[in-house]
């Protein structure tokens, strides 16, 4: 069977509300599942459709006037210098994340798309996050996904622009952005952001540090913009304490159960031919690997089988790249 029950009843239902990313999302999905079986055709003939439709969407909405996000938002002058921006694409439906993540930030996105009834009830949707977690295991791509369901520009703040010898332009460059924060609506991902908000009283800290994050918990505290906020780090046991406290939500993303572990690995494997897989001992072999190990993992074994000239991944290759990731990680 190419698509499952809930599938077709979502491709129906995205259909009937006009939401083409979902649909496309699906269909996506459906080919996935296609390769799988081994309908390598009707799933590359589906993708290339889904292609097609999506360049059709877009020049008939451009020709049509209706708004649509284009890159005509760039950041100026000492700004410049200060954030990346980028229109990302991915959509919460195509991302691998354990159920408690998955349902955070589709709260998240909800609050936010509903914020004028929230507001109108006197309540403010959720803005401001904080992100938690070991490398790899998905954050930064939240930021990309929020910014790509909300159709909204993602800035991330250049940490190495913005952190200087002298504190004083850092707190200046952080005023700054915040300036801009309320200018222009969007998703500012402050990744690594314990280098900026690490804890007040650590014994090698100085008074101009402590000004600076002093500096970001107030613009935090006072900004009402409707921009989307997103810190990220690796090592929460760093951050100042305060930190916590001015954030609507934080989410901690655990390294990932076998359930994702072998979604990722679906998702990379399907344009490639698979024997049949053994996820037990794949289950073992991905056991502490986040979800960017995974996947690096897989498209190894993908590629080697490839250029192999057999075409088909096996329990064992991928075992081999999956344990290869472990050494690298010193697990």
């Amino acid at each position: 069977m190419v698509a499952t029950a809930d599938q077709v009843k979502a491709l129906v239902k995205s259909h009937a509300e006009g939401d083409d990313r979902r649909f496309y999302s699906v269909a996506l999905q459906v080919a996935a599942g296609a390769a799988r079986s081994g309908q390598n055709r009707f799933a590359q003939d589906l993708r290339d459709l889904v292609d097609t439709l999506r360049e059709r969407s877009a020049h008939v909405e451009t020709a049509g006037g209706i708004a649509r996000l284009v890159p005509v938002v760039q950041p100026r002058g000492e700004l410049a210098q200060l954030l990346t921006v980028t229109y990302p694409q991915p959509v919460l439906a195509e991302m691998a994340l354990n159920d408690a993540v998955r349902a955070r930030l589709a709260r998240v996105l909800l609050e936010q798309r509903r914020g004028d009834t929230l507001r109108s009830h006197g309540f403010q949707p959720m803005r401001r996050l904080l992100l938690t977690g070991p490398p790899g295991t998905g954050k930064t791509m939240s930021a990309h996904m929020l910014a790509g369901e909300l159709r909204l520009p993602l800035f991330s703040i250049r940490l190495d622009g913005l952190i200087t010898k002298f504190m004083g332009e850092t707190a200046a460059k952080l005023r700054l952005i915040f300036d801009e924060l309320s200018e222009t609506r969007g998703v500012y991902l402050f990744d690594e952001v314990d280098a900026l908000a690490g804890e007040r009283a650590a014994a090698n800290d100085v008074g101009e540090i402590r000004r600076v994050l002093n500096s970001f918990l107030q613009f935090l505290e006072l900004d009402t913009s409707a921009s989307v906020v997103v810190a990220a780090t690796n090592h929460p046991q760093l951050l100042d304490r305060a930190m916590f406290r001015r954030f609507d939500t934080v989410i901690d993303y655990p390294l990932p159960n076998p359930d994702v572990v072998r979604t990722v690995i679906r998702n990379r494997l399907a344009s490639v031919r698979t024997a049949r897989l053994s996820w037990a001992r794949i289950d073992a072999a991905a056991a502490g690997l986040s979800h960017g190990e995974v996947a690096t993992a897989a498209e190894v074994a993908a590629k080697d089988a490839i250029l192999s000239g057999d075409g088909e991944v096996t329990t064992a290759t991928l075992c081999e790249s999956l344990q290869e990731r472990r050494v690298h990680q010193g697990l």
